[in-house]
């Protein structure tokens, strides 16, 4: 087995439009698992109804999920359109 080499960060979080960003979606208590289900299909390519789901479920179970990752634009873009639809959004996080 390899040795997993953590580099330190040279720059603090949020700087930088490199590496991935993480779009969370939190558990609340006013959205439904078909609301949850529904808007992450809609909005997160890749993501269909049963997926979205099992988002829903593991959102629920415990307590945030990251459903999507990559570019900040992106992210920013998919985080604000979740927001938008009433989901509660963790701030976006580099990782």
């Amino acid at each position: 087995m390899g040795q997993t080499i953590e580099k330190p960060r040279v720059q603090g979080p949020g700087s930088g439009l490199g590496g991935n960003w993480r779009v969370i979606v939190k558990n609340d208590d006013h959205n439904t698992f078909d609301h949850v289900a529904m808007t992450l299909a809609r909005y997160i390519p890749g993501i269909t109804v049963p997926i979205g789901y099992q988002y829903a479920d593991r959102i629920h179970n415990s307590g945030q999920a990251i459903v999507w990752s990559g570019q900040r634009e992106v992210a920013e873009l998919y985080w604000e359109q979740l927001q938008g639809a009433g989901l509660t959004m963790a701030p976006l996080e580099q990782g």
